[in-house]
């Protein structure tokens, strides 16, 4: 058997017998690896800072704990919502913005924080201060990521599709996350 077949062999039994679990670790892992280009980016900016590796592992446990919230919303939005037709299209987009963005925004701004040991005050500090910054820029970027998602996509490749879109996105979390400005420092208008 030549290696690509041996490779879609195991891509396949890993899209169909293992979604679940390889949607959680594709997840985790992409919103790892945009944290690591965040920190080499910020590494040859300043040459004095240190790679942080518990940081990185914070933001890949947050991106294993969303992994099955994402497998299974979009199953749910595809069961719900049938069909690849514009309306359905944008009625799917409609719904991913106003239930998922949220939520996933929400989740990972007060899980990171409470990793990182600042409890509920600091989880409800990092909302007040980011929430507003990454929504805005979650609209600006992912209702045109999920037209492409689900108006071409196959419903199984879904989450990898994201994923790797999110890779761009977990590049900006990352650097919103770690960003020590205030909300009041930052002129929205």
């Amino acid at each position: 058997m030549s290696l690509v077949l041996k490779v879609r062999s195991v891509l396949e039994k890993l899209y169909t017998k293992h979604l679940l679990a390889t949607n959680i670790v594709t997840c985790g892992s992409l919103l790892g690896l945009g944290d690591c280009f965040v920190q080499r980016i910020n590494m040859m900016i300043n040459k004095e800072e240190k790679y942080d590796f518990p940081r990185t592992g914070r933001m890949i446990l947050i991106g294993f704990s969303l992994g099955p919230f994402n497998h299974f919303w979009y199953s749910l939005l595809d069961k719900f919502i049938k069909g690849r037709t514009g309306a359905n299209v944008l009625t799917k987009i409609a719904c991913d913005q106003m239930v998922a963005a949220p939520f996933f925004c929400s989740s990972f701004l007060c899980g990171l924080s409470f990793l990182e040991g600042h409890g509920l005050e600091g989880a409800k500090l990092e909302m007040r201060e980011k929430f507003f910054r990454i929504y805005l820029v979650d609209w600006a970027f992912w209702p045109a990521a999920q037209f492409v998602n689900f108006r071409f996509v196959p419903s199984s490749f879904r989450v990898l599709y994201v994923s790797f879109a999110a890779l761009l996105w977990n590049i900006f979390l990352s650097y919103i996350k770690h960003d020590h400005v205030s909300a009041d420092e930052v002129d929205v208008h």
